[in-house]
């Protein structure tokens, strides 16, 4: 199912799904915050993707989606396995052993491995905008983090989770890409939840004990996680990266830092110092830089005298 990648309409949709999932993984920080506290790493995990297998189940059940073709189960496994199991459970375990501003510095390393994995294996190439402009974010990521850390010693454990998370997630991404030439966009979001709830079926004993524990607010964050930052945007998400390369949609997350940044200021009332917002504005000057097409190259003209011979095309 071949997908066009080059109209400038279909870019727009693009470019507008990939907002949407921006928004929503950059609200899915807020509310791990308020459950993170009630529910262990995996167990926050695996109800995260029980709600969202739920809820994209009965659009499976409602649309008659049939299963998708065989050549795209290995990207729905790998990527189910990596970026919906793994992914979770290491990126909330390794959230618990270091700050908040060391986790994103470490998780923000995720793009530019999906930029190196889909220049090599996916041969999408290495785009030098791209390129710049994943640097230029890199950096505001940095400061981010370097403006939100603690300064309190980094565990070792929390330092390998995150790093563990940046590599699952990277290698998520890449793996999604090609099992979007054979299935839409909902049949490898929705199968590739389903994967990651069995992966992480072993916290199902963890989940159950720390459900009856936690207080109403934290459950409720726990669904929207499931409903929103991951059923829906994770759709989104799928239906743009059918639509550009990997490189640019990994590209594109670096928007995130600082959607979070202005979504903790106008929900939680944390003002943001002046280091934040400034690399926050960096990170979205680093994506605006990798979306950008290079100038095209002068058309040659041939010196006086020697004019190019004329085509003949045939009759």
């Amino acid at each position: 199912m071949d997908q066009p990648s080059d109209a400038p309409g279909t870019d727009r949709r693009a470019l507008a799904a990939a907002a949407l999932t921006v928004v929503l993984w950059a609200s899915a920080f807020v509310s791990i915050r308020s459950s993170a506290a009630h529910y262990g790493p995996g167990a926050l995990a695996l109800g995260r993707l029980l709600t969202a297998s739920l809820a994209l189940g009965c659009v499976l059940l409602v649309k008659r989606v049939p299963l998708p073709s065989r050549k795209a189960w290995p990207g729905i496994l790998a990527s189910g396995v990596l970026w919906f199991g793994l992914y979770m459970v290491a990126l909330n375990w390794g959230e618990q052993k270091v700050d908040a501003g060391t986790a994103a510095m470490i998780v923000n390393i995720g793009p530019i491995i999906i930029a190196l994995l889909s220049g090599w294996l996916l041969k999408e190439g290495f785009p030098p905008m791209l390129l710049a402009g994943m640097g230029v974010s890199f950096a505001g990521a940095a400061v981010v983090g370097l403006s939100t850390s603690t300064g309190g010693a980094a565990s070792v454990t929390g330092v390998l989770l995150c790093l563990v998370a940046a590599l699952t997630y990277g290698a998520g991404v890449v793996s999604q890409k090609p099992a979007l030439s054979h299935a839409s966009p909902l049949q490898v979001t929705t199968y590739g939840c389903f994967v990651g709830t069995a992966v992480t079926l072993p916290f199902a004993g963890q989940l159950l004990t720390d459900l009856p524990r936690a207080p109403l607010n934290a459950t409720l964050n726990m669904v929207y996680l499931g409903l929103f930052p991951t059923a829906l945007a994770f759709t989104t998400w799928t239906y743009a990266l059918s639509r550009t390369t990997a490189g640019k949609m990994g590209a594109t997350t670096y928007a995130v830092p600082a959607a979070v940044v202005l979504i903790a200021w106008a929900v939680l009332d944390e003002v943001p110092g002046w280091l934040t917002l400034l690399g926050g504005a960096i990170c979205l000057a680093g994506v605006a830089v990798s979306r950008r097409r290079p100038a095209a190259r002068p058309a040659r003209h041939a010196p006086p005298g020697h004019e190019e011979p004329p085509i003949h095309t045939g009759s």
